[in-house]
Formats: C-alpha cells, sequence, structure tokens
C-alpha cells in the first residue's frame, strides 16, 4: 500500500483556508481537514510552508480585503465581515500591519478603475448629447 505523504495532509488543511477563508474558519478546522491534532498541524504546517496556519489564514483574507477596498464601493465593516473577520477593530489593525495604511488610507490610494479612466471630452460630449428622434432614424424606416 502506498504511503501518503505528510504534505498531502497539509494541503487539505491549507485548501480549506484558501476555499472558506470568508466562513467562521479557525485552525482547528484546518487541522481536522488534514486529520491532524492542532498542535502537530500547527508545527508541520509552518516547517512546510514557513508561516502558522492562523497567519496563513489571515493573510488569505486580507489579500482578499486589500481587493474589495480597490474594487467595490462596499463599507469597510461590510468587507471585514465578507472575509470571515468578526471584529472591525483587529482587521483595522491586521490591516495596518500588513499594507502600512488602514483600510480608509489604502482605499483612499487606490481609487477606483472608474476614477483613473481617461476618456477623451469629444467622446464625453457625444455620447452625454440627447438624442434627437424625429427622423425614425431609430427604427429602421426611412421618410414617406
Amino acid at each position: 500500500m502506498a504511503q501518503v505523504s505528510p504534505t498531502r495532509h497539509l494541503l487539505r488543511g491549507k485548501d480549506l483556508a484558501d476555499l472558506r477563508y470568508s466562513e467562521p474558519l479557525g485552525v482547528d478546522d484546518m487541522a481536522a481537514a488534514a486529520g491532524l491534532s492542532r498542535a502537530h498541524f500547527s508545527r508541520a504546517f509552518r516547517k512546510e510552508f514557513g508561516v502558522s496556519p492562523h497567519v496563513y489564514l489571515l493573510t488569505r483574507r486580507l489579500e482578499r480585503a486589500a481587493a474589495l477596498l480597490r474594487n467595490t464601493d462596499r463599507t469597510i465593516a461590510e468587507i471585514c465581515f465578507d472575509v470571515g473577520l468578526t471584529s472591525v477593530g483587529s482587521f483595522t489593525t491586521s490591516f495596518k500591519r500588513m499594507f502600512d495604511a488602514t483600510p480608509a488610507q489604502y482605499r483612499a490610494q487606490h481609487p477606483p478603475a472608474g476614477a483613473r479612466a481617461m476618456v477623451p471630452s469629444c467622446v464625453v460630449r457625444a455620447y452625454g448629447r440627447p438624442q434627437h428622434r424625429t427622423f425614425r432614424e431609430d427604427n429602421g424606416a426611412g421618410p414617406e
């Protein structure tokens, strides 16, 4: 019978964090997915991937929060809860530690793409003009 690599067990826990970071998930859940005790899982995870399972899960959540801050107009509290965190204060502290900016500062540094788009003024005027429909050009019928 083939021996299963210990790394495969750890990957189950890591995959769980990647897939379900937005749910109330903890190291105990990751260890259970790997079929290991919490202590053994934490030691093996750190040895294999270089970070603790808690830090790995928190990093996934903060990366997703950063993407949501850049690309949506949801409130910071909504984003905090959407990524699986339960305290806005802890979210702000962890976010600042990772990105050197609070979530509000980070959002201000990365305005939405629509604010950065450069559209020539002639295009804006052409599309902004009211449509004149007295010549029946919208139904394809010509003058009678």
